[in-house]
C-alpha cells in the first residue's frame, strides 16, 4: 500500500508532465493542496482560479486570495451568477450539479484564454463515498482532472499533505457554498443568501469555528459544532442571536440541539411551525 508521501509525489509527478494547469480554487484544504502540488510541479505554469458569485461568502474569497499568496501561485478571480440559471434557483436535488457545471465552465473558459488545456479540481478519494454528490457528475462530464482522486488520496491524507506544505488551511473545516443552507425545493434568492452570509459572519465574529445557519423561509436554524455547543446554550447567546438575526430579516431563530452536521436541511414542504415543533415539541 502506498504511503501518503508516495501518493503525494506521484500526484506531483503526474502534474509535472502537463504543459500547465488551471486549478479550480476555493481556498479550502482540498483545492489548496492541489494548488500547492501544481505550483511545486509546474511553477509559473500553474494558475489558481476562483469563481466569485453570490453563493461564495466574501470572507471565503478573501481567504482564497490569502492562501494563494501563501502558496505562491498566480491567482485569477472570475465572476458569474448561479442565479441566472432557473435550474439552479429551483433548488432541486441536482442543484450542486448545476452549480459545479457553471463554476467549472468558468474555469475552462479561463484556461482557454490562458492557452492551458487542463483544469484540475480538488475532488479527493473520500468524496465519492459520501452520499448524494451530483457535483461529481459535472466533474466527469467536463473532463476535469482530479489528482487527489486519481491517486487515492483521502480527506485525512489531504490534510496531512497540507501540513507537510505548511498550509494554514490544513485543519480548516469544510465549507459548502451558501446555497447549501437553503432547504431543497425552496428557491435560492439573493436575499436568502445574503442574510445567511451575514448571520454566519456574526457567529464567526462571536468566536465559533464550526457552524451553519439554515434558512427555512425566514426561520434561522443555527447549528454549532458539538465541542462549541455549550457556549451557545446560554440565555445571553439566545438574546444576542435573536436581536441580531431579527435585524437581518429572520422571523424566528432556533438553536439545533443536534449540533452541526452536513446535509441537514429539511424538505421545503415543512412549514415554519413544523420546524419549530421538531425543535421544541409542545406539550
Amino acid at each position: 500500500m502506498s504511503t501518503v508521501e508516495e501518493k503525494r509525489d506521484a500526484a506531483r509527478e503526474d502534474l509535472a508532465t502537463l504543459d500547465g494547469v488551471v486549478v479550480a480554487f476555493s481556498g479550502g484544504v482540498d483545492s489548496s493542496v492541489v494548488a500547492a502540488l501544481a505550483r511545486d510541479a509546474l511553477g509559473a505554469d500553474a494558475v489558481a482560479c476562483t469563481a466569485k458569485s453570490e453563493t461564495l461568502p466574501a470572507a471565503e474569497l478573501d481567504d482564497a486570495s490569502r492562501v494563494a499568496e501563501e502558496i505562491g501561485i498566480r491567482h485569477e478571480i472570475v465572476e458569474f451568477s448561479e442565479l441566472e440559471s432557473d435550474a439552479f434557483v429551483e433548488n432541486d436535488d441536482e442543484r450542486c450539479y448545476h452549480c459545479r457545471t457553471m463554476r467549472l465552465g468558468k474555469m475552462f473558459e479561463t484556461a482557454r484564454k490562458l492557452g492551458i488545456d487542463t483544469v484540475c479540481d480538488g475532488t479527493n478519494a473520500s468524496d465519492p463515498g459520501e452520499g448524494h454528490r451530483p457535483g461529481l457528475r459535472a466533474v466527469e462530464e467536463l473532463n476535469a482532472y482530479s489528482p487527489l482522486l486519481e491517486h487515492g488520496i483521502t480527506k485525512e491524507e489531504v490534510r496531512e499533505i497540507a501540513r507537510s506544505y505548511g498550509l494554514s488551511v490544513a485543519d480548516k473545516p469544510s465549507m459548502a457554498c451558501l446555497s447549501s443552507r437553503i432547504p431543497t425545493g425552496l428557491a435560492v434568492t439573493e436575499e436568502r443568501l445574503s442574510r445567511v452570509e451575514k448571520a454566519e459572519e456574526l457567529l464567526r465574529t462571536w468566536g465559533f469555528d464550526q457552524f451553519r445557519v439554515r434558512d427555512h423561509d425566514g426561520l434561522a436554524r443555527i447549528e454549532i459544532g458539538a465541542d462549541e455547543l455549550p457556549a451557545a446554550l446560554t440565555p445571553e447567546f439566545a438574546a444576542t442571536a435573536r436581536d441580531h438575526f431579527d435585524d437581518l430579516g429572520f422571523d424566528h431563530v432556533t438553536l439545533d440541539l443536534e449540533g452541526y452536521r452536513t446535509g441537514s436541511v429539511s424538505p421545503a414542504s415543512e412549514s415554519v411551525a413544523d420546524v419549530l415543533d421538531a425543535e421544541y415539541p409542545t406539550d
